[in-house]
């Protein structure tokens, strides 16, 4: 009788062991998504300066980069439906949207010379729908 008593009790143990275990790896992973996209939504409903677009910028590409999500011909990142990111800039002077590879590629610096005094406002976001992760961001002139 105790060495059943004793068996059942290490099963529920264990049992309740690997509940917690679970749930805190469940909190921890929605926290770091939180963080993930945070990085980006934080801008949503503000105004943007263009230093903090090279910022936004500076982020994806290093994410992407870590990720190592591919690149095609033209050198942009080729969405992965898991955990890639696309920034696009939507500029209304000349009504013409850039990807970041192109204001990467042609200089972060340039761009802030450019348009360090413009303000930007984040138009559309999208989010991968496995991860729930950023995938696309929509940055308009104002």
């Amino acid at each position: 009788m105790k060495k059943y008593i004793i068996t059942i009790l290490i099963l529920v143990a264990i049992i309740v062991i690997s509940m917690v275990y679970a749930y805190r790896t469940y909190i921890k992973n929605v926290q770091e998504l939180k963080e993930y996209n945070n990085n980006f939504s934080k801008y949503e409903n503000s105004e943007i300066s263009g230093t903090e677009i090279a910022t936004i910028i500076n982020k994806a590409i290093n994410n992407n980069e870590q990720n190592n999500i591919k690149k095609d011909e033209k050198g942009n990142y080729i969405e992965n439906n898991e955990n890639s990111i696309k920034i696009e800039l939507y500029i209304k002077d000349n009504d013409t949207t850039y990807s970041m590879e192109n204001i990467y590629n042609l200089g972060v610096e340039k761009f802030i010379n450019s348009f360090s005094l413009e303000t930007f406002k984040i138009s559309k976001i999208e989010y991968h729908q496995k991860t729930k992760k950023i995938k696309y961001v929509l940055i308009k002139q104002q």
